[in-house]
Order: structure tokens, then sequence, then C-alpha cells
């Protein structure tokens, strides 16, 4: 299928649209194993450490910098008022979406409604929103002078934070206090074991940088033009970035679920590099065999991500036989034939592949779906 020809200097970016479309691939499959037993790439680090399933949600930050990029073109010209109209609305749209996430089905299993006391507040569409908000009023009030500026001050005000106010562990960290103190133990995230939100309020400050490396790497390709210089130079500022980040490790974790400044610093040295490789596969050897898989996914982001999470609710809430549907497609269409392992990881890509099917009829029928 023919692809949309895109010149050099293009505003838009077809490997920065197949990157999101990549991310949005694999958080489903991380999000979704069939079982309870999955391959280690698989799994988020316990605590301190890093895995692949770690740099999901900060590579989708990262592009959201990089369609953040495209977006703020159309506000030249905008005034304020226009600017901070629809930032505030695409920012509150976009956090209500992940809050409504969280409370759906909006009923019991006894068919009563839903207590909002409850329901958790913050997550990862919630940390999309307001992450997108504050990178987009940095970039508009601050330029790219301001958004260095930024986040120097966010990395290293995030560690005094952490370092003066708790520890480094689950029980004593500065998120986790102010969490509670804020929003109370029933609205944060039960999963860990003890009430801790990964995507707490606190550590939401350090997440915006990782929007605005999105944004500055998709100004430079748009200022330098997708050539090999520019290819090169997002890869050594990738690597730097890795070096930083493991020199930072030594005397603070990299920690996804802190989201510490050591852990910004690792992922967006790694979105550098794999945005550089694809620029080069993509413009500059001109290898496209496959773009349009993910480009499909990058096209109704949002849409197929709550659908995938939707979908997972209703498939748990639906019973067969006693158990819930989503555990009795695994055990009938993948368990009952393969190790525990790879059944978990075909059942993730299957179902990866539903979503994908809704996407490319989407797409066909020149369907988007955008706030």
């Amino acid at each position: 299928m023919a692809l949309p020809s895109q010149t050099r200097n293009s505003p838009r970016n077809l490997a920065l649209d197949v990157m999101r479309g990549l991310t949005l691939a694999l958080m489903i499959v991380v999000n979704t194993p069939g079982g309870t037993t999955s391959y280690g790439p698989l799994e988020h680090a316990l605590w301190h450490g890093f895995t692949v399933t770690d740099l999901v949600f900060p590579s989708f930050l990262f592009v959201v910098g990089g369609a953040l990029f495209l977006s703020m073109k159309k506000f030249d010209g905008r005034d304020d008022a226009y600017f901070l109209r629809t930032v505030f609305r695409r920012g509150a749209l976009i956090f209500l979406c992940g809050y409504l996430l969280y409370w759906f089905p909006f009923v019991t299993p006894e068919w009563t409604i839903a207590p909002f006391s409850g329901t958790r507040v913050m997550g990862v569409l919630q940390r999309i929103g307001l992450c997108y908000l504050a990178a987009a009023l940095v970039v508009r009030y601050g330029g790219v002078r301001g958004a260095a500026a930024f986040s120097v001050a966010a990395l290293f005000g995030y560690w005094w934070m952490l370092h003066g106010f708790g520890d480094y562990s689950l029980r004593g960290n500065a998120v986790l206090k102010l969490d509670l103190a804020l929003l109370g133990e029933s609205h944060i995230y039960q999963g860990e074991g003890v009430p801790f939100d990964p995507e707490g309020i606190l550590s939401t400050l350090p997440a915006i940088v990782n929007v605005l490396a999105g944004y500055a790497a998709a100004l430079w390709l748009q200022r330098q033009g997708r050539n090999a210089r520019a290819v090169l130079a997002l890869a050594a500022a990738g690597a730097a970035c890795l070096l930083l980040a493991w020199g930072w490790d030594q005397v603070l974790p990299i920690n996804k679920k802190l989201w510490t400044g050591s852990f910004v610093l690792c992922t967006v040295g790694w979105d550098l590099l794999i945005l550089a490789a694809l620029v080069w596969a993509i413009d500059i050897a001109g290898i496209r065999i496959g773009a349009y898989f993910f480009e499909v996914f990058g096209k109704n982001t949002l849409f197929i991500y709550l659908l995938a999470d939707v979908l997972v609710i209703v498939l748990a809430r639906v019973q067969v036989g006693g158990e819930m549907l989503y555990r009795w497609l695994y055990q009938a269409l993948f368990a009952s034939w393969a190790a525990p392992r790879p059944a978990s990881l075909l059942f993730a890509l299957a179902y990866m592949l539903a979503c994908w099917l809704v996407a490319y009829w989407m797409d066909r029928r020149r369907i988007y779906i955008k706030l």
C-alpha cells in the first residue's frame, strides 16, 4: 500500500508516526498478557532497575512531545486566549478520559453505581494530559531555552524533594507521602502491595521532561532536515543521555515507578537512539517495509488505547462457565497447547493484532478521532 510522500524537510515526520504506533503496539502487548507468567523483558522492574517494558510509557510521552511540535505551529499568530483555551481543554479531556477509564463500567457486579470513593485519580492518561499541558505552556512562554531551563530545574528539584522528604523505598518516598496527603489511600493505585501510585502527582514533574525532549527532537529534525548529520547528532545526544543516566544511577537509582531523573535521562537516551535509527531507515535509506503497520496505530492512538483497555475490562466482566471470558480465551486458544510464557505472549500479540484491525478499518474509512 502506498505511503504518503514526504520531503525531507516536510513538517510531518513519518519516523515519529511509526515510533508512536510502535510504542502503542508494545504498550498493548505488555498490558494484556494472557497468563501470570511472562518473559522478563515484558515485565516492569520490581523497583530499581530497567527493562524494555519500562521504556514504553516514557516513549509515549516522547512522541507526545513530537506531536506537540506540530500542534504548536498551528498556534502561530493566535492570541494567548485561544492557545490557553485549546491546550487546557485538550489536557483536561485526556485527563478525564483516563479517570473515566478507571471508573468504567461505572457499576459494581451487583449493578449499583460504583462509588467515587474507591476510584483511582491519577494514571497513565492523566499523566499524559498533565504533561502535555505543562510542556505546551513551557514551550509557548519559554521557548527552547525556557524548556531547557525548566528541564534542568525539574530534574534536580525533584531529586532534592525525593532526598529531602523521604527516601527511595516503596514505603518511604515523597511521591507516596504527597499522594496520601492530597488524594487519600482509597484514590491511589493498590497494585504494589501497598497503596502507591507509579503515576503520582509529584513524579509527574520529571515526566514533563520526556515530553519536552520529544519536542526538541522534532524541532531539531525540522530545522536540520532529516539527513545523516542530523541523525548522527540525535544518536550522539542519546548516547550522552545514557552515559549521564549511568553516572547518576550511582547516587539516584534508575526507577520507573518513582520516575527518577536518572530514569528520565535513560529513557530519553534510548528514545533518541530509536528515533535516529527510524529516521535513518525511513528517510535516508528509504526502508519502509512494515512502516504502514505502525503508522496505522499512530493515526488513532488515543482511541485505540482506550479501546484496548475498555475491551479488557469487558472481557474480565463477562463470565463463561463461571470464569472470566478473558481467562477463558487465553486457556482455550493458547494455554491449551503452549507453555505458559509463549502462550501469554501469543495471547498478547493476538490481542494487539485485533486492536490493529480496528485501527486499520478506521484508517481505510478515514476515521480519525482527535481531541
